[in-house]
C-alpha cells in the first residue's frame, strides 16, 4: 500500500467476534422464553424450525435482504399467529432474542486492537448485521455506525460503502475497509474505490479469480501492528 489511509471502516460480525455463537445463544434464549410464555409456539417451532421459518420469510421478502431485524420480527409474529398464541408478544420475544444476539464473545485480540486503531484513526462500523454497539459496550471506539438496515443496501453493494465514506468526510481512496469476507468486504470495498484489508482468522486460501486485497492479516492485532509501524499514517494526504 503506497499511501496510508486517513480513516478505517470495520466489519463487525466474524471480524470482531464470531457471529454463530451469538445467534445460537439468542435462539436458545428465545426458545426458553417461548416455552414459558407461548408454549404452543415453542412446540410448533423449536429452534431448527424457527430458523427455517426465518429463511422462508427472507425468501418471501427479498426487499428485506438488508434488514435482519424486520425478518426476525415477521418470523416471530407469524410463528405466534399460526400457533394460536398472542401476536402482541412479538416485541417481547424479539427483545429476548436481540439481547442474546448482543452478548458477543470477542476474538482474543479484537478489543485491544480496536482500541489501538481507534486511538489513531476515525473508525466507521460498517455492517450487514444488527449489532448494537452501545449494548456491547464499544460505541466509544467508533466515529459512526453504518448498517445495511439504515441504508437500504447491504454489502457488497457500492452505495453502503460510499455512504460510509461520506459519513467519514473522505474520498473512498482515503479509507481502508477491514473485514473477514472476500466478497462482501474485500470486493465490495474495491468496487467502491476503497482499499481493503482481509482479516483471515481461519487461514483460508484466497478465492481463485478474485483480485487480492491490499492487506491481509490473521488477526486485527496484525493490522494494528502494521499501521503503527508507519508513524505518519494519520498525516493529511
Amino acid at each position: 500500500m503506497e499511501t496510508l489511509p486517513r480513516a478505517l471502516s470495520l466489519d463487525l460480525d466474524d471480524t470482531l467476534w464470531p457471529i454463530w455463537p451469538c445467534i445460537e445463544r439468542a435462539e436458545r434464549a428465545l426458545d426458553d422464553f417461548l416455552r414459558e410464555h407461548c408454549p404452543r409456539t415453542a412446540n410448533r417451532y423449536p429452534v431448527h424450525r424457527m430458523r427455517r421459518l426465518r429463511e422462508e420469510v427472507a425468501a418471501e421478502h427479498p426487499h428485506l435482504v438488508h434488514d435482519f431485524t424486520e425478518q426476525r420480527r415477521i418470523s416471530l409474529a407469524r410463528a405466534l399467529e399460526t400457533s394460536g398464541d398472542d401476536v402482541a408478544r412479538t416485541d417481547e420475544a424479539f427483545a429476548v432474542f436481540y439481547a442474546g444476539r448482543n452478548q458477543v464473545e470477542f476474538y482474543p485480540d479484537a478489543l485491544a486492537a480496536l482500541a489501538r486503531l481507534s486511538a489513531r484513526f476515525p473508525v466507521a462500523a460498517l455492517t450487514n448485521g444488527n449489532a448494537d454497539l452501545a449494548r456491547i459496550g464499544i460505541d466509544g471506539h467508533f466515529h459512526c455506525f453504518v448498517s445495511a438496515r439504515d441504508q437500504g443496501h447491504a454489502k457488497p453493494d457500492t452505495p453502503i460503502f460510499l455512504a460510509t465514506c461520506e459519513r467519514l468526510g473522505l474520498h473512498p481512496a482515503q479509507v481502508l475497509h477491514i473485514g473477514d469476507d472476500p466478497l462482501l468486504d474485500v470486493m465490495g470495498a474495491r468496487r467502491a474505490g476503497m482499499r481493503s484489508c482481509w482479516i483471515n482468522r481461519k487461514k483460508d486460501s484466497w478465492p481463485l479469480g478474485l483480485p487480492r486485497p491490499d492487506l491481509e492479516f490473521a488477526t486485527l492485532a496484525g493490522l494494528a501492528d502494521w499501521l503503527e509501524s508507519h508513524p505518519d499514517a494519520t498525516e493529511p494526504r
